[in-house]
């Protein structure tokens, strides 16, 4: 399954909100980057952040007209 990025959080505070409320949408949202980060929060700012991803296919069906 491919994976798209819909948001880069700055910390991982931010990270868990996006993904709760994702998933309280009913999303499956995915977080590459929160064992990484999850000992610094600079270091996800290092790294450009931490990325909230969901699978390709509900990101094509949110940009289609019914």
């Amino acid at each position: 399954m491919t994976f798209t990025t819909i948001f880069k959080a700055v910390n991982t505070a931010q990270a868990e909100v996006i993904r709760s409320r994702l998933e309280a949408a009913d999303f499956h949202p995915f977080v590459p980057d929160e064992l990484s980060a999850f000992g610094s929060d600079a270091m996800a700012l290092g790294s450009n952040g931490i990325r909230i991803q969901v699978p390709e296919a509900l990101e094509f069906l949110a940009s289609k007209d019914p």
